[in-house]
């Protein structure tokens, strides 16, 4: 009997956790319905020519002719290859740089000093897109530039940089190097932590130098995130920062040839032509296709080395 009541207390006591449990989970299932699901019914929008006072379900069925526009423009070519090229950079250097400043965060003596260079690194990922464009203009700004100023005390002619395409492939890619890598740096540096001492010290033992510690132990431990990230990348493939090809340049057309990507050229479509169904295709095709190249992209992992696959 005694043994009863005492198998009855432990199940209500078990019911009791998982109940406290469920009761934590309501509030972030609630925000997900609300922010991500029930908004998925709007995709509708995409297939409609959408008519404000006749409403989303009111508004004429178009099938697929939203998207084919996207295509048909005398920009798709131009806009597509800035996207596509632009990530392609941005993923491929992002990921070296950010492996790299982890790695020499990890050589770091001192607790203080790693806390410090952390939060120097993190800053420039905290501040605002609309305030990077502007401490862009002032190195950029042909009349009181930093950059013109100096190019004209060593003598040179002032660059008109806001008019001329040839510099905005490096100058974007430095931005979004300088904003981004120390988020990424300090997810690398928190899988750097987690390796093994043992395995540096005996490598060290072994006679291995510090580059090649950092080659057979370093760089093999952190593969698995890597691919984590760089298969999250691959996923937003077709989305750009929006904030950086438009408010960086200064929304200058006669550089729009290499900033105009996807997001851009959308918005820029919906502010001229109004039209909500166009530019709902185009983000539920840039979906539609990262979610492609996640596929894709796990799939080549899974046959090189099947154990660092998310799937």
């Amino acid at each position: 009997m005694a043994k009863t009541k005492a198998v009855v207390k432990h199940r209500k006591g078990s019911w009791k956790m998982i109940l406290a449990l469920f009761s934590m989970m309501i509030p972030g299932i609630v925000y997900l319905i609300i922010n991500n699901y029930i908004p998925m019914a709007g995709l509708v929008i995409a297939f409609k020519s959408f008519n404000y006072s006749k409403g989303i379900w009111g508004s004429d069925w178009t099938g697929l002719s939203n998207f084919t526009y996207l295509f048909k423009t005398q920009d798709a070519a131009k806009i597509m290859r800035n996207t596509i090229g632009y990530n392609l950079v941005f993923i491929l250097l992002g990921n070296v740089f950010a492996v790299a400043v982890a790695i020499m965060l990890n050589f770091l003596r001192g607790k203080m000093n790693k806390k410090i260079y952390q939060t120097l690194i993190l800053i420039p990922y905290l501040i605002s897109m609309v305030v990077v464009s502007y401490i862009v203009y002032g190195f950029l700004s042909q009349d009181s530039g930093f950059l013109n100023n100096l190019i004209v005390s060593l003598g040179g002619e002032p660059i008109s940089w806001y008019t001329q395409e040839k510099y905005w492939p490096f100058i974007l890619t430095i931005v979004n190097l300088w904003k981004g890598f120390g988020y990424s740096s300090i997810l690398y540096y928190a899988t750097v932590i987690g390796i093994d001492s043992s395995l540096y010290e005996a490598a060290g033992i072994d006679g291995a130098s510090v580059w090649k510690q950092i080659w057979h132990v370093t760089l093999p431990g952190l593969k698995g995130t890597i691919i984590t990230m760089v298969l999250l990348a691959m996923g937003r493939m077709f989305y750009s920062d929006f904030g950086l090809f438009y408010q960086v340049p200064m929304r200058s057309g006669l550089i729009s040839g290499v900033t105009d990507t996807i997001d851009v050229f959308v918005y820029k479509a919906l502010t001229q032509l109004n039209d909500v169904g166009r530019a709902a295709a185009a983000g539920f095709l840039q979906s539609v296709l990262g979610f492609i190249m996640v596929l894709a992209a796990n799939l080549i992992v899974r046959k090189v080395d099947k154990d660092s696959a998310l799937f």
